[in-house]
């Protein structure tokens, strides 16, 4: 983590615009390009006063996902490097035969000749009634396809430095940012610099436990952290950052110190990045007695109404009884930490949808 006498603090929406603004002014071959890339609101500000800028390498484009898709592979392989914004993930799906039957083989289809610098940022999350089809966290279906990388930052910093790494890439990235993530703030320093694609992190040291996850659920698991440590239980937290390719490292060792495990998914757990992690620690973690779970998003379609969405997402409560579980003892909260997250609004600052 970056580190600093004097604090320079972005949030993520900012981070995010300022590494667009970056890589554009570095290399003149990047464009950017997507539906409402230059309305007002700028995809929760994150392209905003980039076609002030750069008024000829920022385009909208019409709703029209998978000839944009294509237009973009188009660019890539003639060697310009685009990057395309949806404002949902669920927008992308019109695009998949683009995305995983020519961008993610091409480089493999031409025997390396011709890569496909490419990123595709994604919107996924929760909140404000989006329901069943604008709510989704769909990491694990781009992340099954061999040929795509698959990129989720957890906070401003490692927003800034793998977004960067992303568009310098010579292959197919997938960039998710969570929503919930765009008004959250971190300690961000102002040069351009990269956090190398396929590394994971540790958000904290331990012996107790290992909680493995990425994207939002970082924040979560940082609380549910500051919880076990009033208990005097330390929690190893690991922060993917990369879903493919995968960091095995890290939570390897810590499975094997620790060999108590729970892995918290920003999807669904069923068929999902969780089951992946579960089962290469299960590979190797042979004739050792270890207990590992996970949890994640409950596994039906995401209902619209607050009644019944906030039964669909892990919380301080939902995590830590799979957590009592495992460790075999009570946990004890403080009521600061009760019911702290409203399953439609993070915090004040996020006032609707778009």
């Amino acid at each position: 983590m970056y580190i600093s006498k004097k604090k320079r603090i972005l949030k993520f929406s900012e981070s995010i615009n300022e590494a667009l603004f970056l890589s554009m002014k570095k290399n003149k071959n990047v464009l950017l390009m997507g539906l409402g890339i230059d309305d007002p609101k700028a995809i929760f500000s994150t392209t905003l006063n980039l076609n002030k800028f750069f008024p000829n390498r920022v385009f909208d484009m019409p709703t029209s996902e998978n000839s944009m898709t294509g237009f973009a592979i188009g660019l890539s392989i003639s060697g310009k490097r685009p990057i395309i914004t949806h404002q949902r993930v669920e927008f992308s799906l019109l695009s998949m035969d683009q995305i995983i039957n020519q961008a993610a083989k091409w480089l493999y289809m031409n025997a390396g000749q011709k890569s496909v610098p490419l990123v595709i940022r994604l919107i996924i999350g929760r909140g404000w009634g989006q329901g069943p089809q604008h709510s989704q966290s769909l990491e694990a279906v781009f992340s099954h396809i061999p040929g795509l990388k698959v990129v989720c930052p957890s906070d401003a910093y490692s927003a800034k430095g793998l977004l960067i790494s992303s568009i310098e890439d010579n292959n197919p990235v997938i960039f998710f940012e969570h929503r919930w993530l765009h008004e959250s703030s971190s300690e961000v320093p102002k040069k351009y610099y990269k956090i190398k694609i396929g590394n994971s992190r540790y958000i904290s040291k331990g012996k107790d436990i290992t909680i493995i996850t990425f994207s939002y659920m970082v924040v979560e698991a940082i609380k549910i952290a500051k919880i076990l440590k009033d208990n005097k239980i330390d929690a190893e937290v690991i922060d993917l950052q990369t879903l493919r390719p995968l960091d095995k490292s890290k939570f390897l060792k810590s499975a094997k110190k620790t060999k108590k495990i729970l892995v918290i998914d920003n999807g669904w757990a069923n068929y999902g990045v969780s089951a992946e992690i579960m089962a290469i620690i299960s590979e190797n973690m042979k004739n050792k007695v270890y207990s590992i779970n996970r949890i994640g998003v409950l596994n039906t379609p995401i209902p619209s109404t607050e009644a019944l969405s906030k039964f669909s997402y892990p919380n301080n409560s939902s995590i830590l009884k799979v957590i009592e579980k495992i460790l075999k003892r009570k946990i004890k909260v403080k009521k600061i930490y009760k019911n702290s997250v409203n399953p439609h609004q993070p915090d004040k600052n996020f006032m609707g949808p778009f």
